[in-house]
């Protein structure tokens, strides 16, 4: 493992500068959605058992550089001592000296990040200062490590730093279905856009055996073979594109697998009349909502032989019934098998989260990852500056 945990690191007595993903939503007044405060709680406690004491660093929102008083982290305070069953102290403007003044055991809030424009600038006087308050660095927030700020990457270089449960989980289990992964290994990627998956593709189709494509990105590359896909949300400017990944894929070995048939509405409506055509049988005044019987039966084929599963967005239109078909199928197979042992399956990515809980899939699979940003760059095979941060501080200690 090339980054340190909790458990590398001598915490009694120490000063724990934690930096967490609370950028939770509100509704008057309140959180009306605390799994990101949830997610953190084992590593706030382990780091109390240690002997240390965790001090909270946060974004909240945008507030482009300024003190923004709706945008305050201090709202948070409640919600923040109900998770971890003990007083959350606030500290608007911080300093060694306030912190150390406060009980050994005291959990505490600095105000939000983003209040100066020298974190997202990640201005060294920032990352200074930030190691000042603090004798060990703790990065949990994982979901904003793909951004180069001063409370993500910069304080890391300046004290001795690690990874806290949230972080070494996403990492462990990213890790285990990319770089070091059981074979066969399937990827399911779908969505609207080619465009915004690029990166995505083309490091997958290097990586994994078997490459399944949905939803809208799907018909692009159906239209990319002269394929008439009538109405359907396709970019037919990027048929160049799909050509290439497909060229690209079959020289790594990767089987690319597109919907052989289809089902077709006239209105992009729950229950809207449908029916299910070939692929290339599209009607010229319809649009493809969903994969066919006969491709969820290949998706199931594939998916019964793979040991690793990556999943990045649904099948078809999965928000409204009876379209949803293809993910929920595929979805609802990947959680029994990740419940019987035989596949260790990774999602992420908001409409992939959606999809894999509307289809009560969800909570079967290995794991999934709340990052968005992050995991899409990780998939991408991008260095994220958070992580390489972490694993510099490993190397020099």
């Amino acid at each position: 493992m090339a980054w340190k945990t909790l458990d590398d690191m001598d915490l009694s007595g120490k000063t724990v500068l934690t930096r967490v993903d609370i950028n939770v939503p509100m509704q008057d007044g309140k959180v009306s959605d605390d799994t990101r405060i949830q997610r953190i709680v084992p590593t706030v406690t382990d780091i109390r058992a240690k002997g240390g004491k965790p001090v909270l660093l946060a974004h909240f929102g945008r507030p482009k550089g300024q003190p923004v008083p709706e945008l305050s982290l201090s709202q948070l305070v409640p919600a923040l001592s109900a998770a971890f069953g003990t007083e959350v102290t606030f500290i608007e403007r911080p300093s060694r000296e306030a912190l150390d003044a406060l009980p050994s055991d005291a959990v505490v809030l600095i105000e939000n990040t983003r209040f100066s424009a020298m974190e997202e600038a990640n201005d060294p006087r920032m990352a200074g200062f930030l190691a000042t308050l603090g004798d060990v660095y703790c990065n949990d927030a994982f979901s904003a490590a793909h951004r180069a700020h001063a409370s993500t990457e910069g304080v890391a270089h300046l004290l001795p730093s690690c990874a806290g449960r949230l972080m070494q989980a996403e990492l462990t289990a990213l890790e285990s279905a990319l770089s070091k992964p059981e074979r066969p290994v399937v990827a399911v990627v779908g969505g609207a856009k080619v465009s915004t998956k690029l990166d995505l593709l083309g490091n997958l189709v290097s990586k994994v055996d078997h490459l399944v494509i949905g939803g809208g990105m799907a018909n692009t590359f159906l239209a990319a073979q002269g394929i008439d896909v009538g109405k359907s949300l396709a970019e037919h400017d990027m048929t160049d594109t799909a050509i290439e990944i497909l060229a690209k894929a079959k020289e790594a070995g990767c089987e690319i697998i597109l919907p052989v048939d289809v089902v077709v509405a006239r209105e992009f409506a729950a229950h809207a009349a449908n029916e299910t055509v070939a692929a290339d049988a599209c009607p010229s005044e319809a649009m493809i909502l969903d994969a066919g019987p006969a491709t969820v039966e290949k998706i199931a084929k594939t998916l019964a032989n793979a040991k690793t599963l990556i999943w990045n967005g649904p099948l078809g239109a999965f928000e409204i019934e009876p379209f949803d078909a293809a993910t929920n199928a595929a979805a609802t197979q990947a959680a029994e098998m990740s419940r019987a042992g035989s596949l260790i399956s990774v999602a992420g990515g908001g409409d992939t989260v959606a999809a894999l809980n509307k289809a009560g899939a969800a909570e079967a699979f290995t794991y999934i990852s709340t990052a968005g940003g992050a995991f899409l760059e990780w998939m991408e095979g991008k260095t994220l500056p958070g992580v390489a941060a972490l694993q510099k501080s490993a190397e020099n200690t």
